[in-house]
């Protein structure tokens, strides 16, 4: 076992841990909980590592980083996420190899995702991001699509071919009423995932916590946490 597997089998051991943690002090099972590492400016061999760990879902949120790495590794058993700001000139290649959009926040990226999805012959699965910072019609700092426009948008996704509306996804915001309150974002989130699922039942999933806060994110409902820098360790700065 290399140096590296070793690293990565720690921190994935003490992430399993917390989760865990998280699941009993919530009164949820384990299973009820997907972890997703964020394998973002780590090397393929990274997630061939991961991979031989048991990993069976990772995210990365830029598409020239991402598109050849998910070549190199186009032989493992992993579903992809793309968690980042998605500009629609890059749709075509983030349709090829990812599984699931969880960045999803406005009308014009929908209409992309599905052309390319129909043209490619796949389906996509969509999670719609959630600004928690944002006003009652403005996007988030970090993109999302405000609370309020989220039906209108989740109708969209949902009678577009080669998409699938998933559920909903945020990112604990830095201002506004939840700064700092990350369980308090969390619980918000539930609650407009409830709202959500009376339309569409089927779009259940729930992405939310990382590293920092994935117990709140347990705590709250999420059913799928987003963790990179406890795997992985600190990421070295993009110059």
């Amino acid at each position: 076992m290399t140096d590296r597997n070793t690293e990565l089998s720690a921190n994935l051991a003490k992430v399993e841990e917390r989760i865990a943690a998280a699941c009993v002090a919530a009164g949820r099972k384990r299973e009820e909980v997907t972890l997703i590492v964020v394998t973002k400016t780590y090397p393929a061999s990274d997630v061939r590592i991961l991979s031989g760990l048991g990993v069976r879902h990772v995210a990365e949120n830029r598409d020239q980083d991402a598109a050849p790495k998910a070549a190199e590794c186009a032989d493992l058993p992993l579903t992809w996420h793309f968690v980042g700001q998605l500009q629609t000139n890059k749709v075509r290649s983030v349709v090829a190899y990812a599984d699931l959009v969880q960045s999803v926040d406005r009308s014009r990226l929908v209409d992309a995702l599905s052309k390319e999805a129909v043209r490619a012959g796949r389906e996509v699965g969509c999670l719609l991001q959630v600004a928690l910072d944002a006003g009652a019609s403005e996007r988030g700092e970090r993109g999302g699509v405000a609370p309020g426009g989220i039906e209108e948008l989740a109708a969209l996704v949902a009678g577009s071919p080669g998409l699938r509306l998933d559920g909903l996804m945020t990112v604990a915001p830095l201002t506004g009423e939840y700064a700092g309150r990350q369980g308090a974002a969390f619980e918000r989130l539930m609650d407009l995932s409830t709202d959500l699922r009376r339309a569409h039942p089927a779009a259940n999933m729930v992405s939310a916590g990382m590293s920092a806060d994935l117990e709140e994110a347990v705590a709250a409902g999420a059913t799928h946490v987003r963790v990179g820098t406890a795997v992985l360790g600190v990421r070295p700065r993009l110059g």
